[in-house]
């Protein structure tokens, strides 16, 4: 397990640098900069800006710059929110996104899990139908038609909870049920069509076989098979959901990572966008790190493989 786990973290190493090297050459190669707009500034004020961000030197030499600065743990000043830090930025955006997303994570994985079980149980049944409606509804209904739907019935109708913004837990229940809807739906297809597969295992029958009740079976044998595919989905999903969600922050306001990403490439923000690329890339590497690591503790047979 150790070597393993080593031999993961050289890999993530690896990604990492290749995430920085790839955004910042790729994003500077892009036609337009970060002062380019509708204003025209005069030569002699451009090149007093490019000279004062360094945008004039070769890109090599901007690289290496930025890259030292980064190894102090500086990411630089916005561009567009001027005089500003970068890791300021991402200090104050980032608690937000966290409690949302994480708040989403446990409602889609616990809801997700216990309606793909119900389905798979009972199979053919209304609770199936009902519980698979409700699966296709959250992959196939966009974001904000969904947000709009919960803010008509819970604020405009029923008056329980305020309809934006991001001030008390009332205020939080909105915008963590929508951005919980989807990944929950995912979840929910996902946990059944695998549990149906197993439930169909060798394995399955013999348990049945020796007089094991349907429940045990289900619960303590297949359940815990049924998983594995599921967990695959945990690292792209949690990354997703904790980094933020433009359109659920916009529609009720959030002040999170979600706005900096597209904001931050519409404007051009060099420093702004290498802090959000770094931070979502951190963020999905330890999220497959973690999925690695939780292989092994659904499953021993897939630590043995992957130690040997």
């Amino acid at each position: 397990m150790f070597q393993f786990l080593m031999k993961r973290l050289l890999q993530t190493f690896y990604t990492f640098a290749f995430l920085i090297v790839a955004t910042f050459f790729l994003l500077r190669l892009a036609p337009g900069g970060p002062f380019d707009g509708d204003k025209v500034w005069p030569p002699e004020v451009k090149a007093n800006i490019d000279a004062k961000y360094g945008l004039d030197r070769p890109l090599v030499s901007q690289f290496l710059s930025w890259a030292a600065d980064l190894a102090r743990g500086d990411l630089r000043e916005s561009f567009h929110y001027i005089g500003t830090p970068v890791r300021e930025i991402i200090s104050e955006a980032l608690p937000p996104s966290l409690l949302l997303g994480g708040w989403a994570l446990l409602i889609a994985l616990v809801m997700g899990i216990a309606l793909g079980v119900l389905s798979a149980w009972k199979r053919r049944t209304w609770l199936d139908f009902s519980a698979m409606f409700l699966a296709v509804s959250g992959i196939t209904l966009p974001t904000f038609l969904i947000a709009t739907l919960l803010v008509l019935l819970f604020s405009s109708y029923l008056g329980w909870l305020p309809p934006a913004l991001w001030e008390d837990r009332k205020s939080m229940v909105l915008p963590v049920l929508t951005l919980s809807f989807r990944p929950l739906a995912i979840i929910a297809r996902m946990t059944r069509t695998t549990l149906l597969e197993v439930l169909h295992a060798d394995f399955i029958r013999t348990a049945h076989s020796k007089g094991l009740t349907e429940t045990r079976v289900l619960f303590k044998h297949a359940l815990r098979n049924a998983l594995i595919p599921v967990v695959t989905l945990l690292a792209p999903i949690t990354a997703s959901l904790i980094t933020g969600s433009y359109v659920v922050e916009t529609i009720f306001q959030i002040p999170g990572l979600g706005q900096h990403f597209v904001t931050s490439v519409i404007d051009r923000d060099y420093p702004l966008v290498m802090g959000m690329t770094l931070t979502f890339g951190v963020v999905l590497i330890l999220c497959n790190l973690a999925v690695d690591l939780t292989y092994g503790l659904i499953d021993p047979r897939i630590r043995l493989e992957k130690d040997s």
